[in-house]
C-alpha cells in the first residue's frame, strides 16, 4: 500500500510541475513585452534594414505602449551586431533585424564568434525586395548588354560596389560578372548608401541595391536603373528587364527578417510574430513598404528557421562555384 501512495504521489508531483511550468511559460509570453524593446540593426543608418525596422519599431510601439529603439551597430560585414545581439538575455526584449547579408556571411564564413543557425532562432520574415543593378549616367550605358559590352572591352576590370565584403550586393554583383564574362573589382564600402553614391559620383562603375538607396536617384537623373535582380519584373519596374529574363539567374532578390537569441521561450518568439504579421497586414505599412520598392512578406519562426537553413546551404554551395571568399 505504501509502494502505491509513493507512485501516486510522484505522479501527482509530476503533474503538479508540468502545469506550473506551462503556467510560467504563459505567463512570461503573457507579461510580455517588459519595457523597452532594442532592434540591432547590423548595417549602416539609412539602409534598407535600418527603414524598415522603423517602420517596423513605430508600428510595435504603438501597439504594444512601449518604447521600441533602432540601434545601428555596423562593421565587419554584420558580425559586430550580431555579435552583440548573440550575447543578449533571451527575453524578447532584444531584436536582430537582418538583411539577406547575414546569410551569405553565415555561408562563407568559418571564423563567426557565433553559430548563425544555432545560436539565433527566428521570428518573422518581414519583407523580399528586388536588388535593383544601377550605373552613374555618366556612364553613358542604358541597358545590360551594353553595361557586359563596356566591361568586355576593357582590358582592366571594371568596378562594383557593395556594403561589404560578405554583402548579398558583393554576391550579386559578383555573380553577375561570373555569369556574363568579364572581369570585376569589388570596392566595399561601410554602407549601402556610401556604395550607391560612390556610383552616382562615377568612382565605380556599378551596384545592385534596394529601391530604398536607388528609386529616389533614379527619378532625380542621378543613377539609370539597368534591370532588377528578381524572380520577374517588380511592379514598380515594368520596363526593365530581370537580369534573369537576359540569361543570368542571379539569386532572386533580398529579403529581411527578425532574429532572436535561440534560448529565448517559443512563446515570446510566437507573440512577437504574430504582432509581426498583423502589422504587414496594416494597409498604411503595405503602402510603406511598396514605395521603398519593398514588398511585404511574412513568414511565421518555423518557416523562418527552415527558410534560413535552406538559404545558407545554397548560397554556400553558389558561393564555391564562383569563388567568393570572405576577404
Amino acid at each position: 500500500m505504501l509502494h502505491v501512495i509513493k507512485q501516486i504521489t510522484a505522479g501527482m508531483l509530476f503533474a503538479i510541475l508540468c502545469t506550473a511550468g506551462a503556467a510560467l511559460a504563459e505567463n512570461g509570453a503573457s507579461a510580455y513585452p517588459n519595457g523597452r524593446i532594442n532592434v540591432i540593426i547590423p548595417s549602416g543608418a539609412g539602409g534598407t534594414t535600418d527603414v524598415l525596422a522603423r517602420i517596423i519599431g513605430k508600428a510595435l510601439s504603438a501597439a504594444w505602449g512601449v518604447p521600441v529603439v533602432v540601434v545601428d551597430e555596423p562593421g565587419a560585414g554584420g558580425i559586430i551586431g550580431a555579435s552583440h545581439a548573440v550575447k543578449t538575455k533571451p527575453d524578447g526584449q532584444t531584436l536582430l533585424m537582418v538583411p539577406s547579408a547575414f546569410g551569405v556571411t553565415s555561408a562563407i564564413r568559418t571564423d563567426l564568434p557565433y553559430d548563425p543557425l544555432r545560436d539565433f532562432g527566428g521570428v518573422a520574415l518581414v519583407a523580399n525586395a528586388p536588388s535593383l543593378l544601377a550605373v552613374s549616367p555618366s556612364l553613358s550605358v542604358h541597358s545590360v548588354k551594353e553595361l557586359i559590352a563596356y566591361a568586355q572591352s576593357r582590358k582592366e576590370p571594371i568596378t562594383f560596389a557593395s556594403p561589404g565584403v560578405g554583402s548579398t550586393a558583393q554576391l550579386h554583383g559578383a555573380l553577375f560578372a561570373k555569369q556574363a564574362g568579364f572581369k570585376v573589382l569589388h570596392v566595399p564600402y561601410h554602407s549601402t548608401p556610401a556604395g550607391v553614391t560612390a556610383v552616382v559620383a562615377g568612382r565605380v562603375d556599378y551596384v545592385f541595391a534596394q529601391g530604398t538607396n536607388v528609386l529616389p536617384l533614379a527619378k532625380e537623373g542621378k543613377l539609370v536603373i539597368l534591370a532588377s535582380d528578381a524572380p520577374a519584373r517588380p511592379w514598380f519596374l515594368p520596363n526593365k528587364p530581370t537580369i534573369r529574363e537576359l540569361g543570368y539567374p542571379g539569386v532572386d532578390g533580398d529579403w529581411f527578417g527578425i532574429l532572436v537569441p535561440a534560448k529565448t521561450s517559443p512563446d515570446i518568439r510566437a507573440k512577437l510574430s504574430a504582432e509581426i504579421a498583423r502589422i504587414l497586414q496594416m494597409p498604411e505599412i503595405k503602402d510603406r513598404f511598396r514605395k521603398l520598392g519593398v514588398e511585404p512578406a511574412y513568414q511565421d519562426p518555423k518557416q523562418f528557421d527552415a527558410m534560413l537553413h535552406d538559404y545558407v546551404g545554397r548560397i554556400h554551395k553558389l558561393a564555391d562555384q564562383i569563388g567568393l571568399k570572405p576577404m
